[in-house]
């Protein structure tokens, strides 16, 4: 009797690592966000506009380090297995967040996120660690909580950073840094290997760089179709945290507790969908047919945001948004399916790589076509315009999933 119970614990608590990391690395990320802008003006003496300024390389840094390092912490934790990949990156990560916690200078402010961007990639491997231990019917439920860890970290992160900021400008730091060593400790005690040594491959820097990991995954069979369709919910959902401030001012002209309630909301809609709703949907309707679904939600609720100029409708169509969360966990569970053990970390370290290509360039995209439609200059007073390139890429993701010659695993 007591075999089964251990059994299942020694199942369970993996998962629970996982999603705790994922949990904590965005609480991580939210903690810093309130008091990043009086960190760069302690460090470099400026005022707010160019700290601004500063927040903008910084970014665009972080961001440019996942892009390349994405595939590259794939490509490792298919050849040395995914625990070291994943516990050695929490421990830089803590080793970050102090040193960001002790930064006198504006560069070594900007070196430790380069370093975050690095340490960041470990979502790809702790989503191929998912992908190791899961059947295929568990995939996508799986992948569907990854994503809700990740919310629900997101919008507890934010909220705890300005409490500890009470405590002085680098206490959030110090409390980020804390929460990946615990991390860190929990995960050396529960966690086990998930890759085997017959399903490990020889690294490759051939294929350890975007380009190289994008061709390699691309050849597989309808591959190339779902990376596709996954770079442009990638790029369509970048408009919310880009524009949804400046949108709902303009258009409804919410204050910033309203602009913050809507985002909570929409938020924990995701969470439901991804973590709760994702098990029905695959259940009744299959992986594409929830991947439909979500892609059908998506357009219709970019297509009114672009005409409507009523706050009130604007909330009523957040849970309709939200189901556009059905489209992730299902997709990632099918390109999951069709690569093989040893290229799981291949995979998510593309996928991390397309996200951040992403969060590179729609922000300047949105910014830009934002403000040919709003203020006094605008070509046409339509703020909203700017949600015609979400709704377009939601659309051509739609045409994509039609059912095509070879058949889906699942």
């Amino acid at each position: 009797m007591s075999a089964q119970p251990e059994r299942a614990a020694r199942q369970t608590l993996p998962v629970l690592f996982i999603l705790i990391t994922l949990a904590l690395d965005a609480i991580g990320f939210g903690l810093i966000m309130p008091v990043m802008p009086d960190l760069l003006r302690e460090v470099t003496g400026e005022d707010l506009a160019h700290a601004a300024l500063w927040g903008g390389v910084l970014t665009g840094g972080f961001a440019v380090m996942q892009v390349l390092c994405g595939p590259m912490i794939g490509n490792l934790s298919d050849r040395f297995g995914r625990k070291p990949v994943l516990l050695l990156s929490l421990a830089v990560l803590s080793a970050d967040y102090l040193v960001l916690a002790l930064a006198g200078t504006i560069w070594l402010v900007f070196l430790a996120r380069l370093i975050n961007g690095v340490t960041s990639a470990t979502y790809g491997t702790a989503t191929a660690y998912i992908a190791d231990i899961s059947t295929p019917e568990q995939k996508a439920q799986r992948f569907g909580l990854i994503g809700a860890a990740f919310g629900a970290g997101f919008i507890m992160g934010p909220a705890l950073g300005g409490m500890l900021a009470e405590f002085g400008t680098r206490a959030p730091f110090y409390a980020a840094a804390v929460v990946a060593a615990l991390n860190l400790g929990f995960g050396a005690l529960v966690m086990r290997e998930s890759l085997t040594p017959t399903n490990r491959r020889s690294f490759s820097w051939r294929r350890a760089n975007p380009f190289g990991a994008f061709k390699s995954i691309g050849k597989l069979p309808g591959l190339g179709r779902f990376l596709t369709i996954y770079a442009a919910f990638e790029f369509a959902f970048i408009v919310y945290p880009v524009i949804w401030t400046y949108f709902a001012i303009a258009r409804f002209g919410w204050t910033p507790s309203q602009v913050g309630g809507s985002l909570a909301l929409y938020g924990l809609g995701m969470v439901l969908v991804q973590g709760v709703l994702i098990r029905v949907a695959i259940r009744s309707l299959g992986r594409r047919g929830a991947m439909l679904v979500g892609a059908l939600a998506a357009l219709v609720s970019f297509s009114a945001l672009a005409v409507i100029d009523s706050g009130t409708v604007a909330m009523m169509l957040i849970p309709l948004s939200s189901l556009s969360g059905l489209v992730s966990p299902a997709l990632r569970a099918e390109m999951s399916d069709r690569v093989a053990a040893n290229q799981q970390g291949e995979l998510q370290g593309a996928l991390a790589s397309l996200h951040a290509i992403g969060m590179i360039g729609a922000p300047l995209v949105y910014t830009q076509v934002f403000a040919r439609f709003s203020g006094d200059q605008a070509i046409l007073d339509l703020p909203g315009m700017v949600f015609i390139i979400p709704a377009a890429l939601s659309l051509m993701a739609l045409l994509l999933l039609r059912p095509a010659q070879e058949r889906s695993p699942v």
